[in-house]
């Protein structure tokens, strides 16, 4: 047997402290077997470990040696990705002006404690599908249930938090906007498994593998939330409103069109301006919302566009503009999905949000709101006979109580944001972490010599005000 140098046992000893550091982390005490490869990597090589990067051809070892240089990097970025932080882009105008389209983020794991994969086999980097290939990013076995380690803190309101989309379980490929339980509401579920040309197979998916969101954090588990003409309340309490908070509002001018330095005065970017007076569509609309046509029967320009409390003041300020209506509301289908409540975008709830713990009657309305919860997230069976008599898992039950705590997402960008209004509760264990960082910042409707980076916003905290 070979001398075992000082080295080798410096090696050994600095790795092993950082893994046996990482299996108390991660409470899997197991994880500790992973110690005897260490010792074979370091002091006793009794199995090969670079035997395949040996190579007589200079040329050809030289190739080894980068691939496996890539590879311990590939491993090394995806271990971070995994429990430290990862990369998000901004893809929706949800957060908007508080997070920007374009916006590339860095994204804490650690902030609320990094979860155990639940799909650990999986292509490392990618969300759900590789690329090009157009195929599953990850293997349906094993699939471990949810497990969240320690983090340095927890979910608070008014966070903006990255989860994984709750309605995105299921999903119909071809048509993943409305969600899949929002078109079996309004189209039915036989007519979209039976049409796979417009709506593509229906798949399931693990809770990691689900769509990426981001919205800010407005209810906690156990609070009673309401939003009253526009306004939220939280346990009968008008909350704070986040200072950059937006609503759509129909703009009519005199006859002259807005220019793009207003637009830009008033930061409604090229895919938010909506000039609806060039739309027959619209025009009864406008005529019911109090805009008058002119004798030819034609509109003033009217701009249907998202503003902050601070852009509706400045395009009040504008000469040419005659009157601001904000836009009335016109969600058809809010949370619950094919339950009638008389809830709608601008006036919902009041809604009790589950906490972890806390025991509810199982009656019509409740399982109307938290059948979901129950069966879907809760993994339960949930059977409910016409008398209205309810089965968990086999058994009778009158009530039920908690095993998660849940929270309720919206955005800042109000009228322009499918979140839990339309959609639900986001349980504990589809929360990613909290954005942290601003690296980058992109604004798709300039070029990059031409403003086309937004270098004020790079490496700035996205804080949740």
């Amino acid at each position: 047997m070979k001398k075992i140098l000082k080295r080798q046992w410096f090696g050994f000893g600095i790795w092993s402290v950082l893994y046996i550091l990482f299996s108390v982390w991660m409470e899997n005490l197991w994880l500790l077997f992973g110690l005897i490869v260490l010792a074979d990597i370091f002091l006793t090589r009794f199995i090969p470990w670079g035997a395949w990067k040996r190579s007589n051809n200079p040329k050809i070892s030289n190739v080894l040696e980068w691939i496996d240089d890539i590879l311990f990097a590939l491993v090394a970025v995806y271990l971070i990705n995994l429990f430290v932080f990862q990369n998000y882009q901004i893809p929706s105008s949800s957060l908007e002006k508080t997070l920007l389209v374009g916006d590339y983020l860095f994204v804490s794991k650690l902030s609320y404690g990094p979860r155990v994969p639940n799909t650990p086999i999986s292509f490392p980097l990618v969300q759900n599908t590789i690329p090009v290939l157009n195929c599953k990013s990850y293997l349906d076995w094993p699939e471990w249930g949810y497990r969240r380690v320690k983090g340095t803190g927890t979910v608070q309101r008014n966070d903006i938090v990255v989860f994984n989309f709750p309605a995105g379980d299921t999903v119909a490929l071809k048509l993943t906007n409305p969600d899949y339980y929002t078109l079996v509401a309004n189209e039915g579920r036989e007519a979209i498994h039976a049409n796979r040309e417009q709506y593509g197979d229906v798949i399931y998916r693990p809770i990691d593998k689900r769509e990426n969101y981001v919205k800010r954090c407005v209810g906690m588990p156990g609070d009673s939330l309401a939003v009253v003409d526009n306004q939220l309340f939280i346990n009968g309490v008008k909350a704070k409103n986040p200072e950059k908070l937006q609503f759509n509002y129909y703009v009519e001018t005199d006859g002259s069109v807005l220019t793009e330095d207003q637009f830009r005065l008033l930061e409604v970017s090229k895919s938010d301006r909506h000039q609806v007076s060039s739309n027959p569509r619209y025009h009864q609309l406008l005529t019911y919302m109090g805009f008058t046509p002119d004798s030819r029967g034609q509109f003033n320009p009217v701009y249907c566009m998202p503003l902050t409390q601070k852009a509706l003041e400045r395009v009040k300020k504008i000469p040419t503009v005659k009157q601001v209506l904000i836009e009335e509301d016109e969600w058809g289908t809010v949370y619950p999905a094919g339950y009638r409540t008389g809830w709608t975008r601008d006036n919902f709830g009041p809604l009790w949000i589950p906490q972890k713990g806390a025991t509810i009657t199982l009656n019509e309305h409740n399982l109307a709101l938290y059948q979901r919860c129950i069966g879907n997230y809760e993994h339960n069976t949930l059977e409910i006979s016409r008398d209205g008599s309810v089965r968990i898992n086999g058994s009778p039950e009158t009530t039920y109580t908690f095993r998660y705590d849940y929270y309720f997402m919206m955005g800042d960008n109000r009228h322009n944001s499918a979140d839990s209004r339309s959609w639900g509760f986001v349980p504990e264990d589809h929360l990613i972490g909290k954005p942290i960082l601003i690296w980058l910042s992109i604004d798709k409707d300039r070029n990059l010599f031409n403003g086309g980076i937004r270098w004020s916003r790079m490496f700035r905290w996205a804080n949740a005000d």
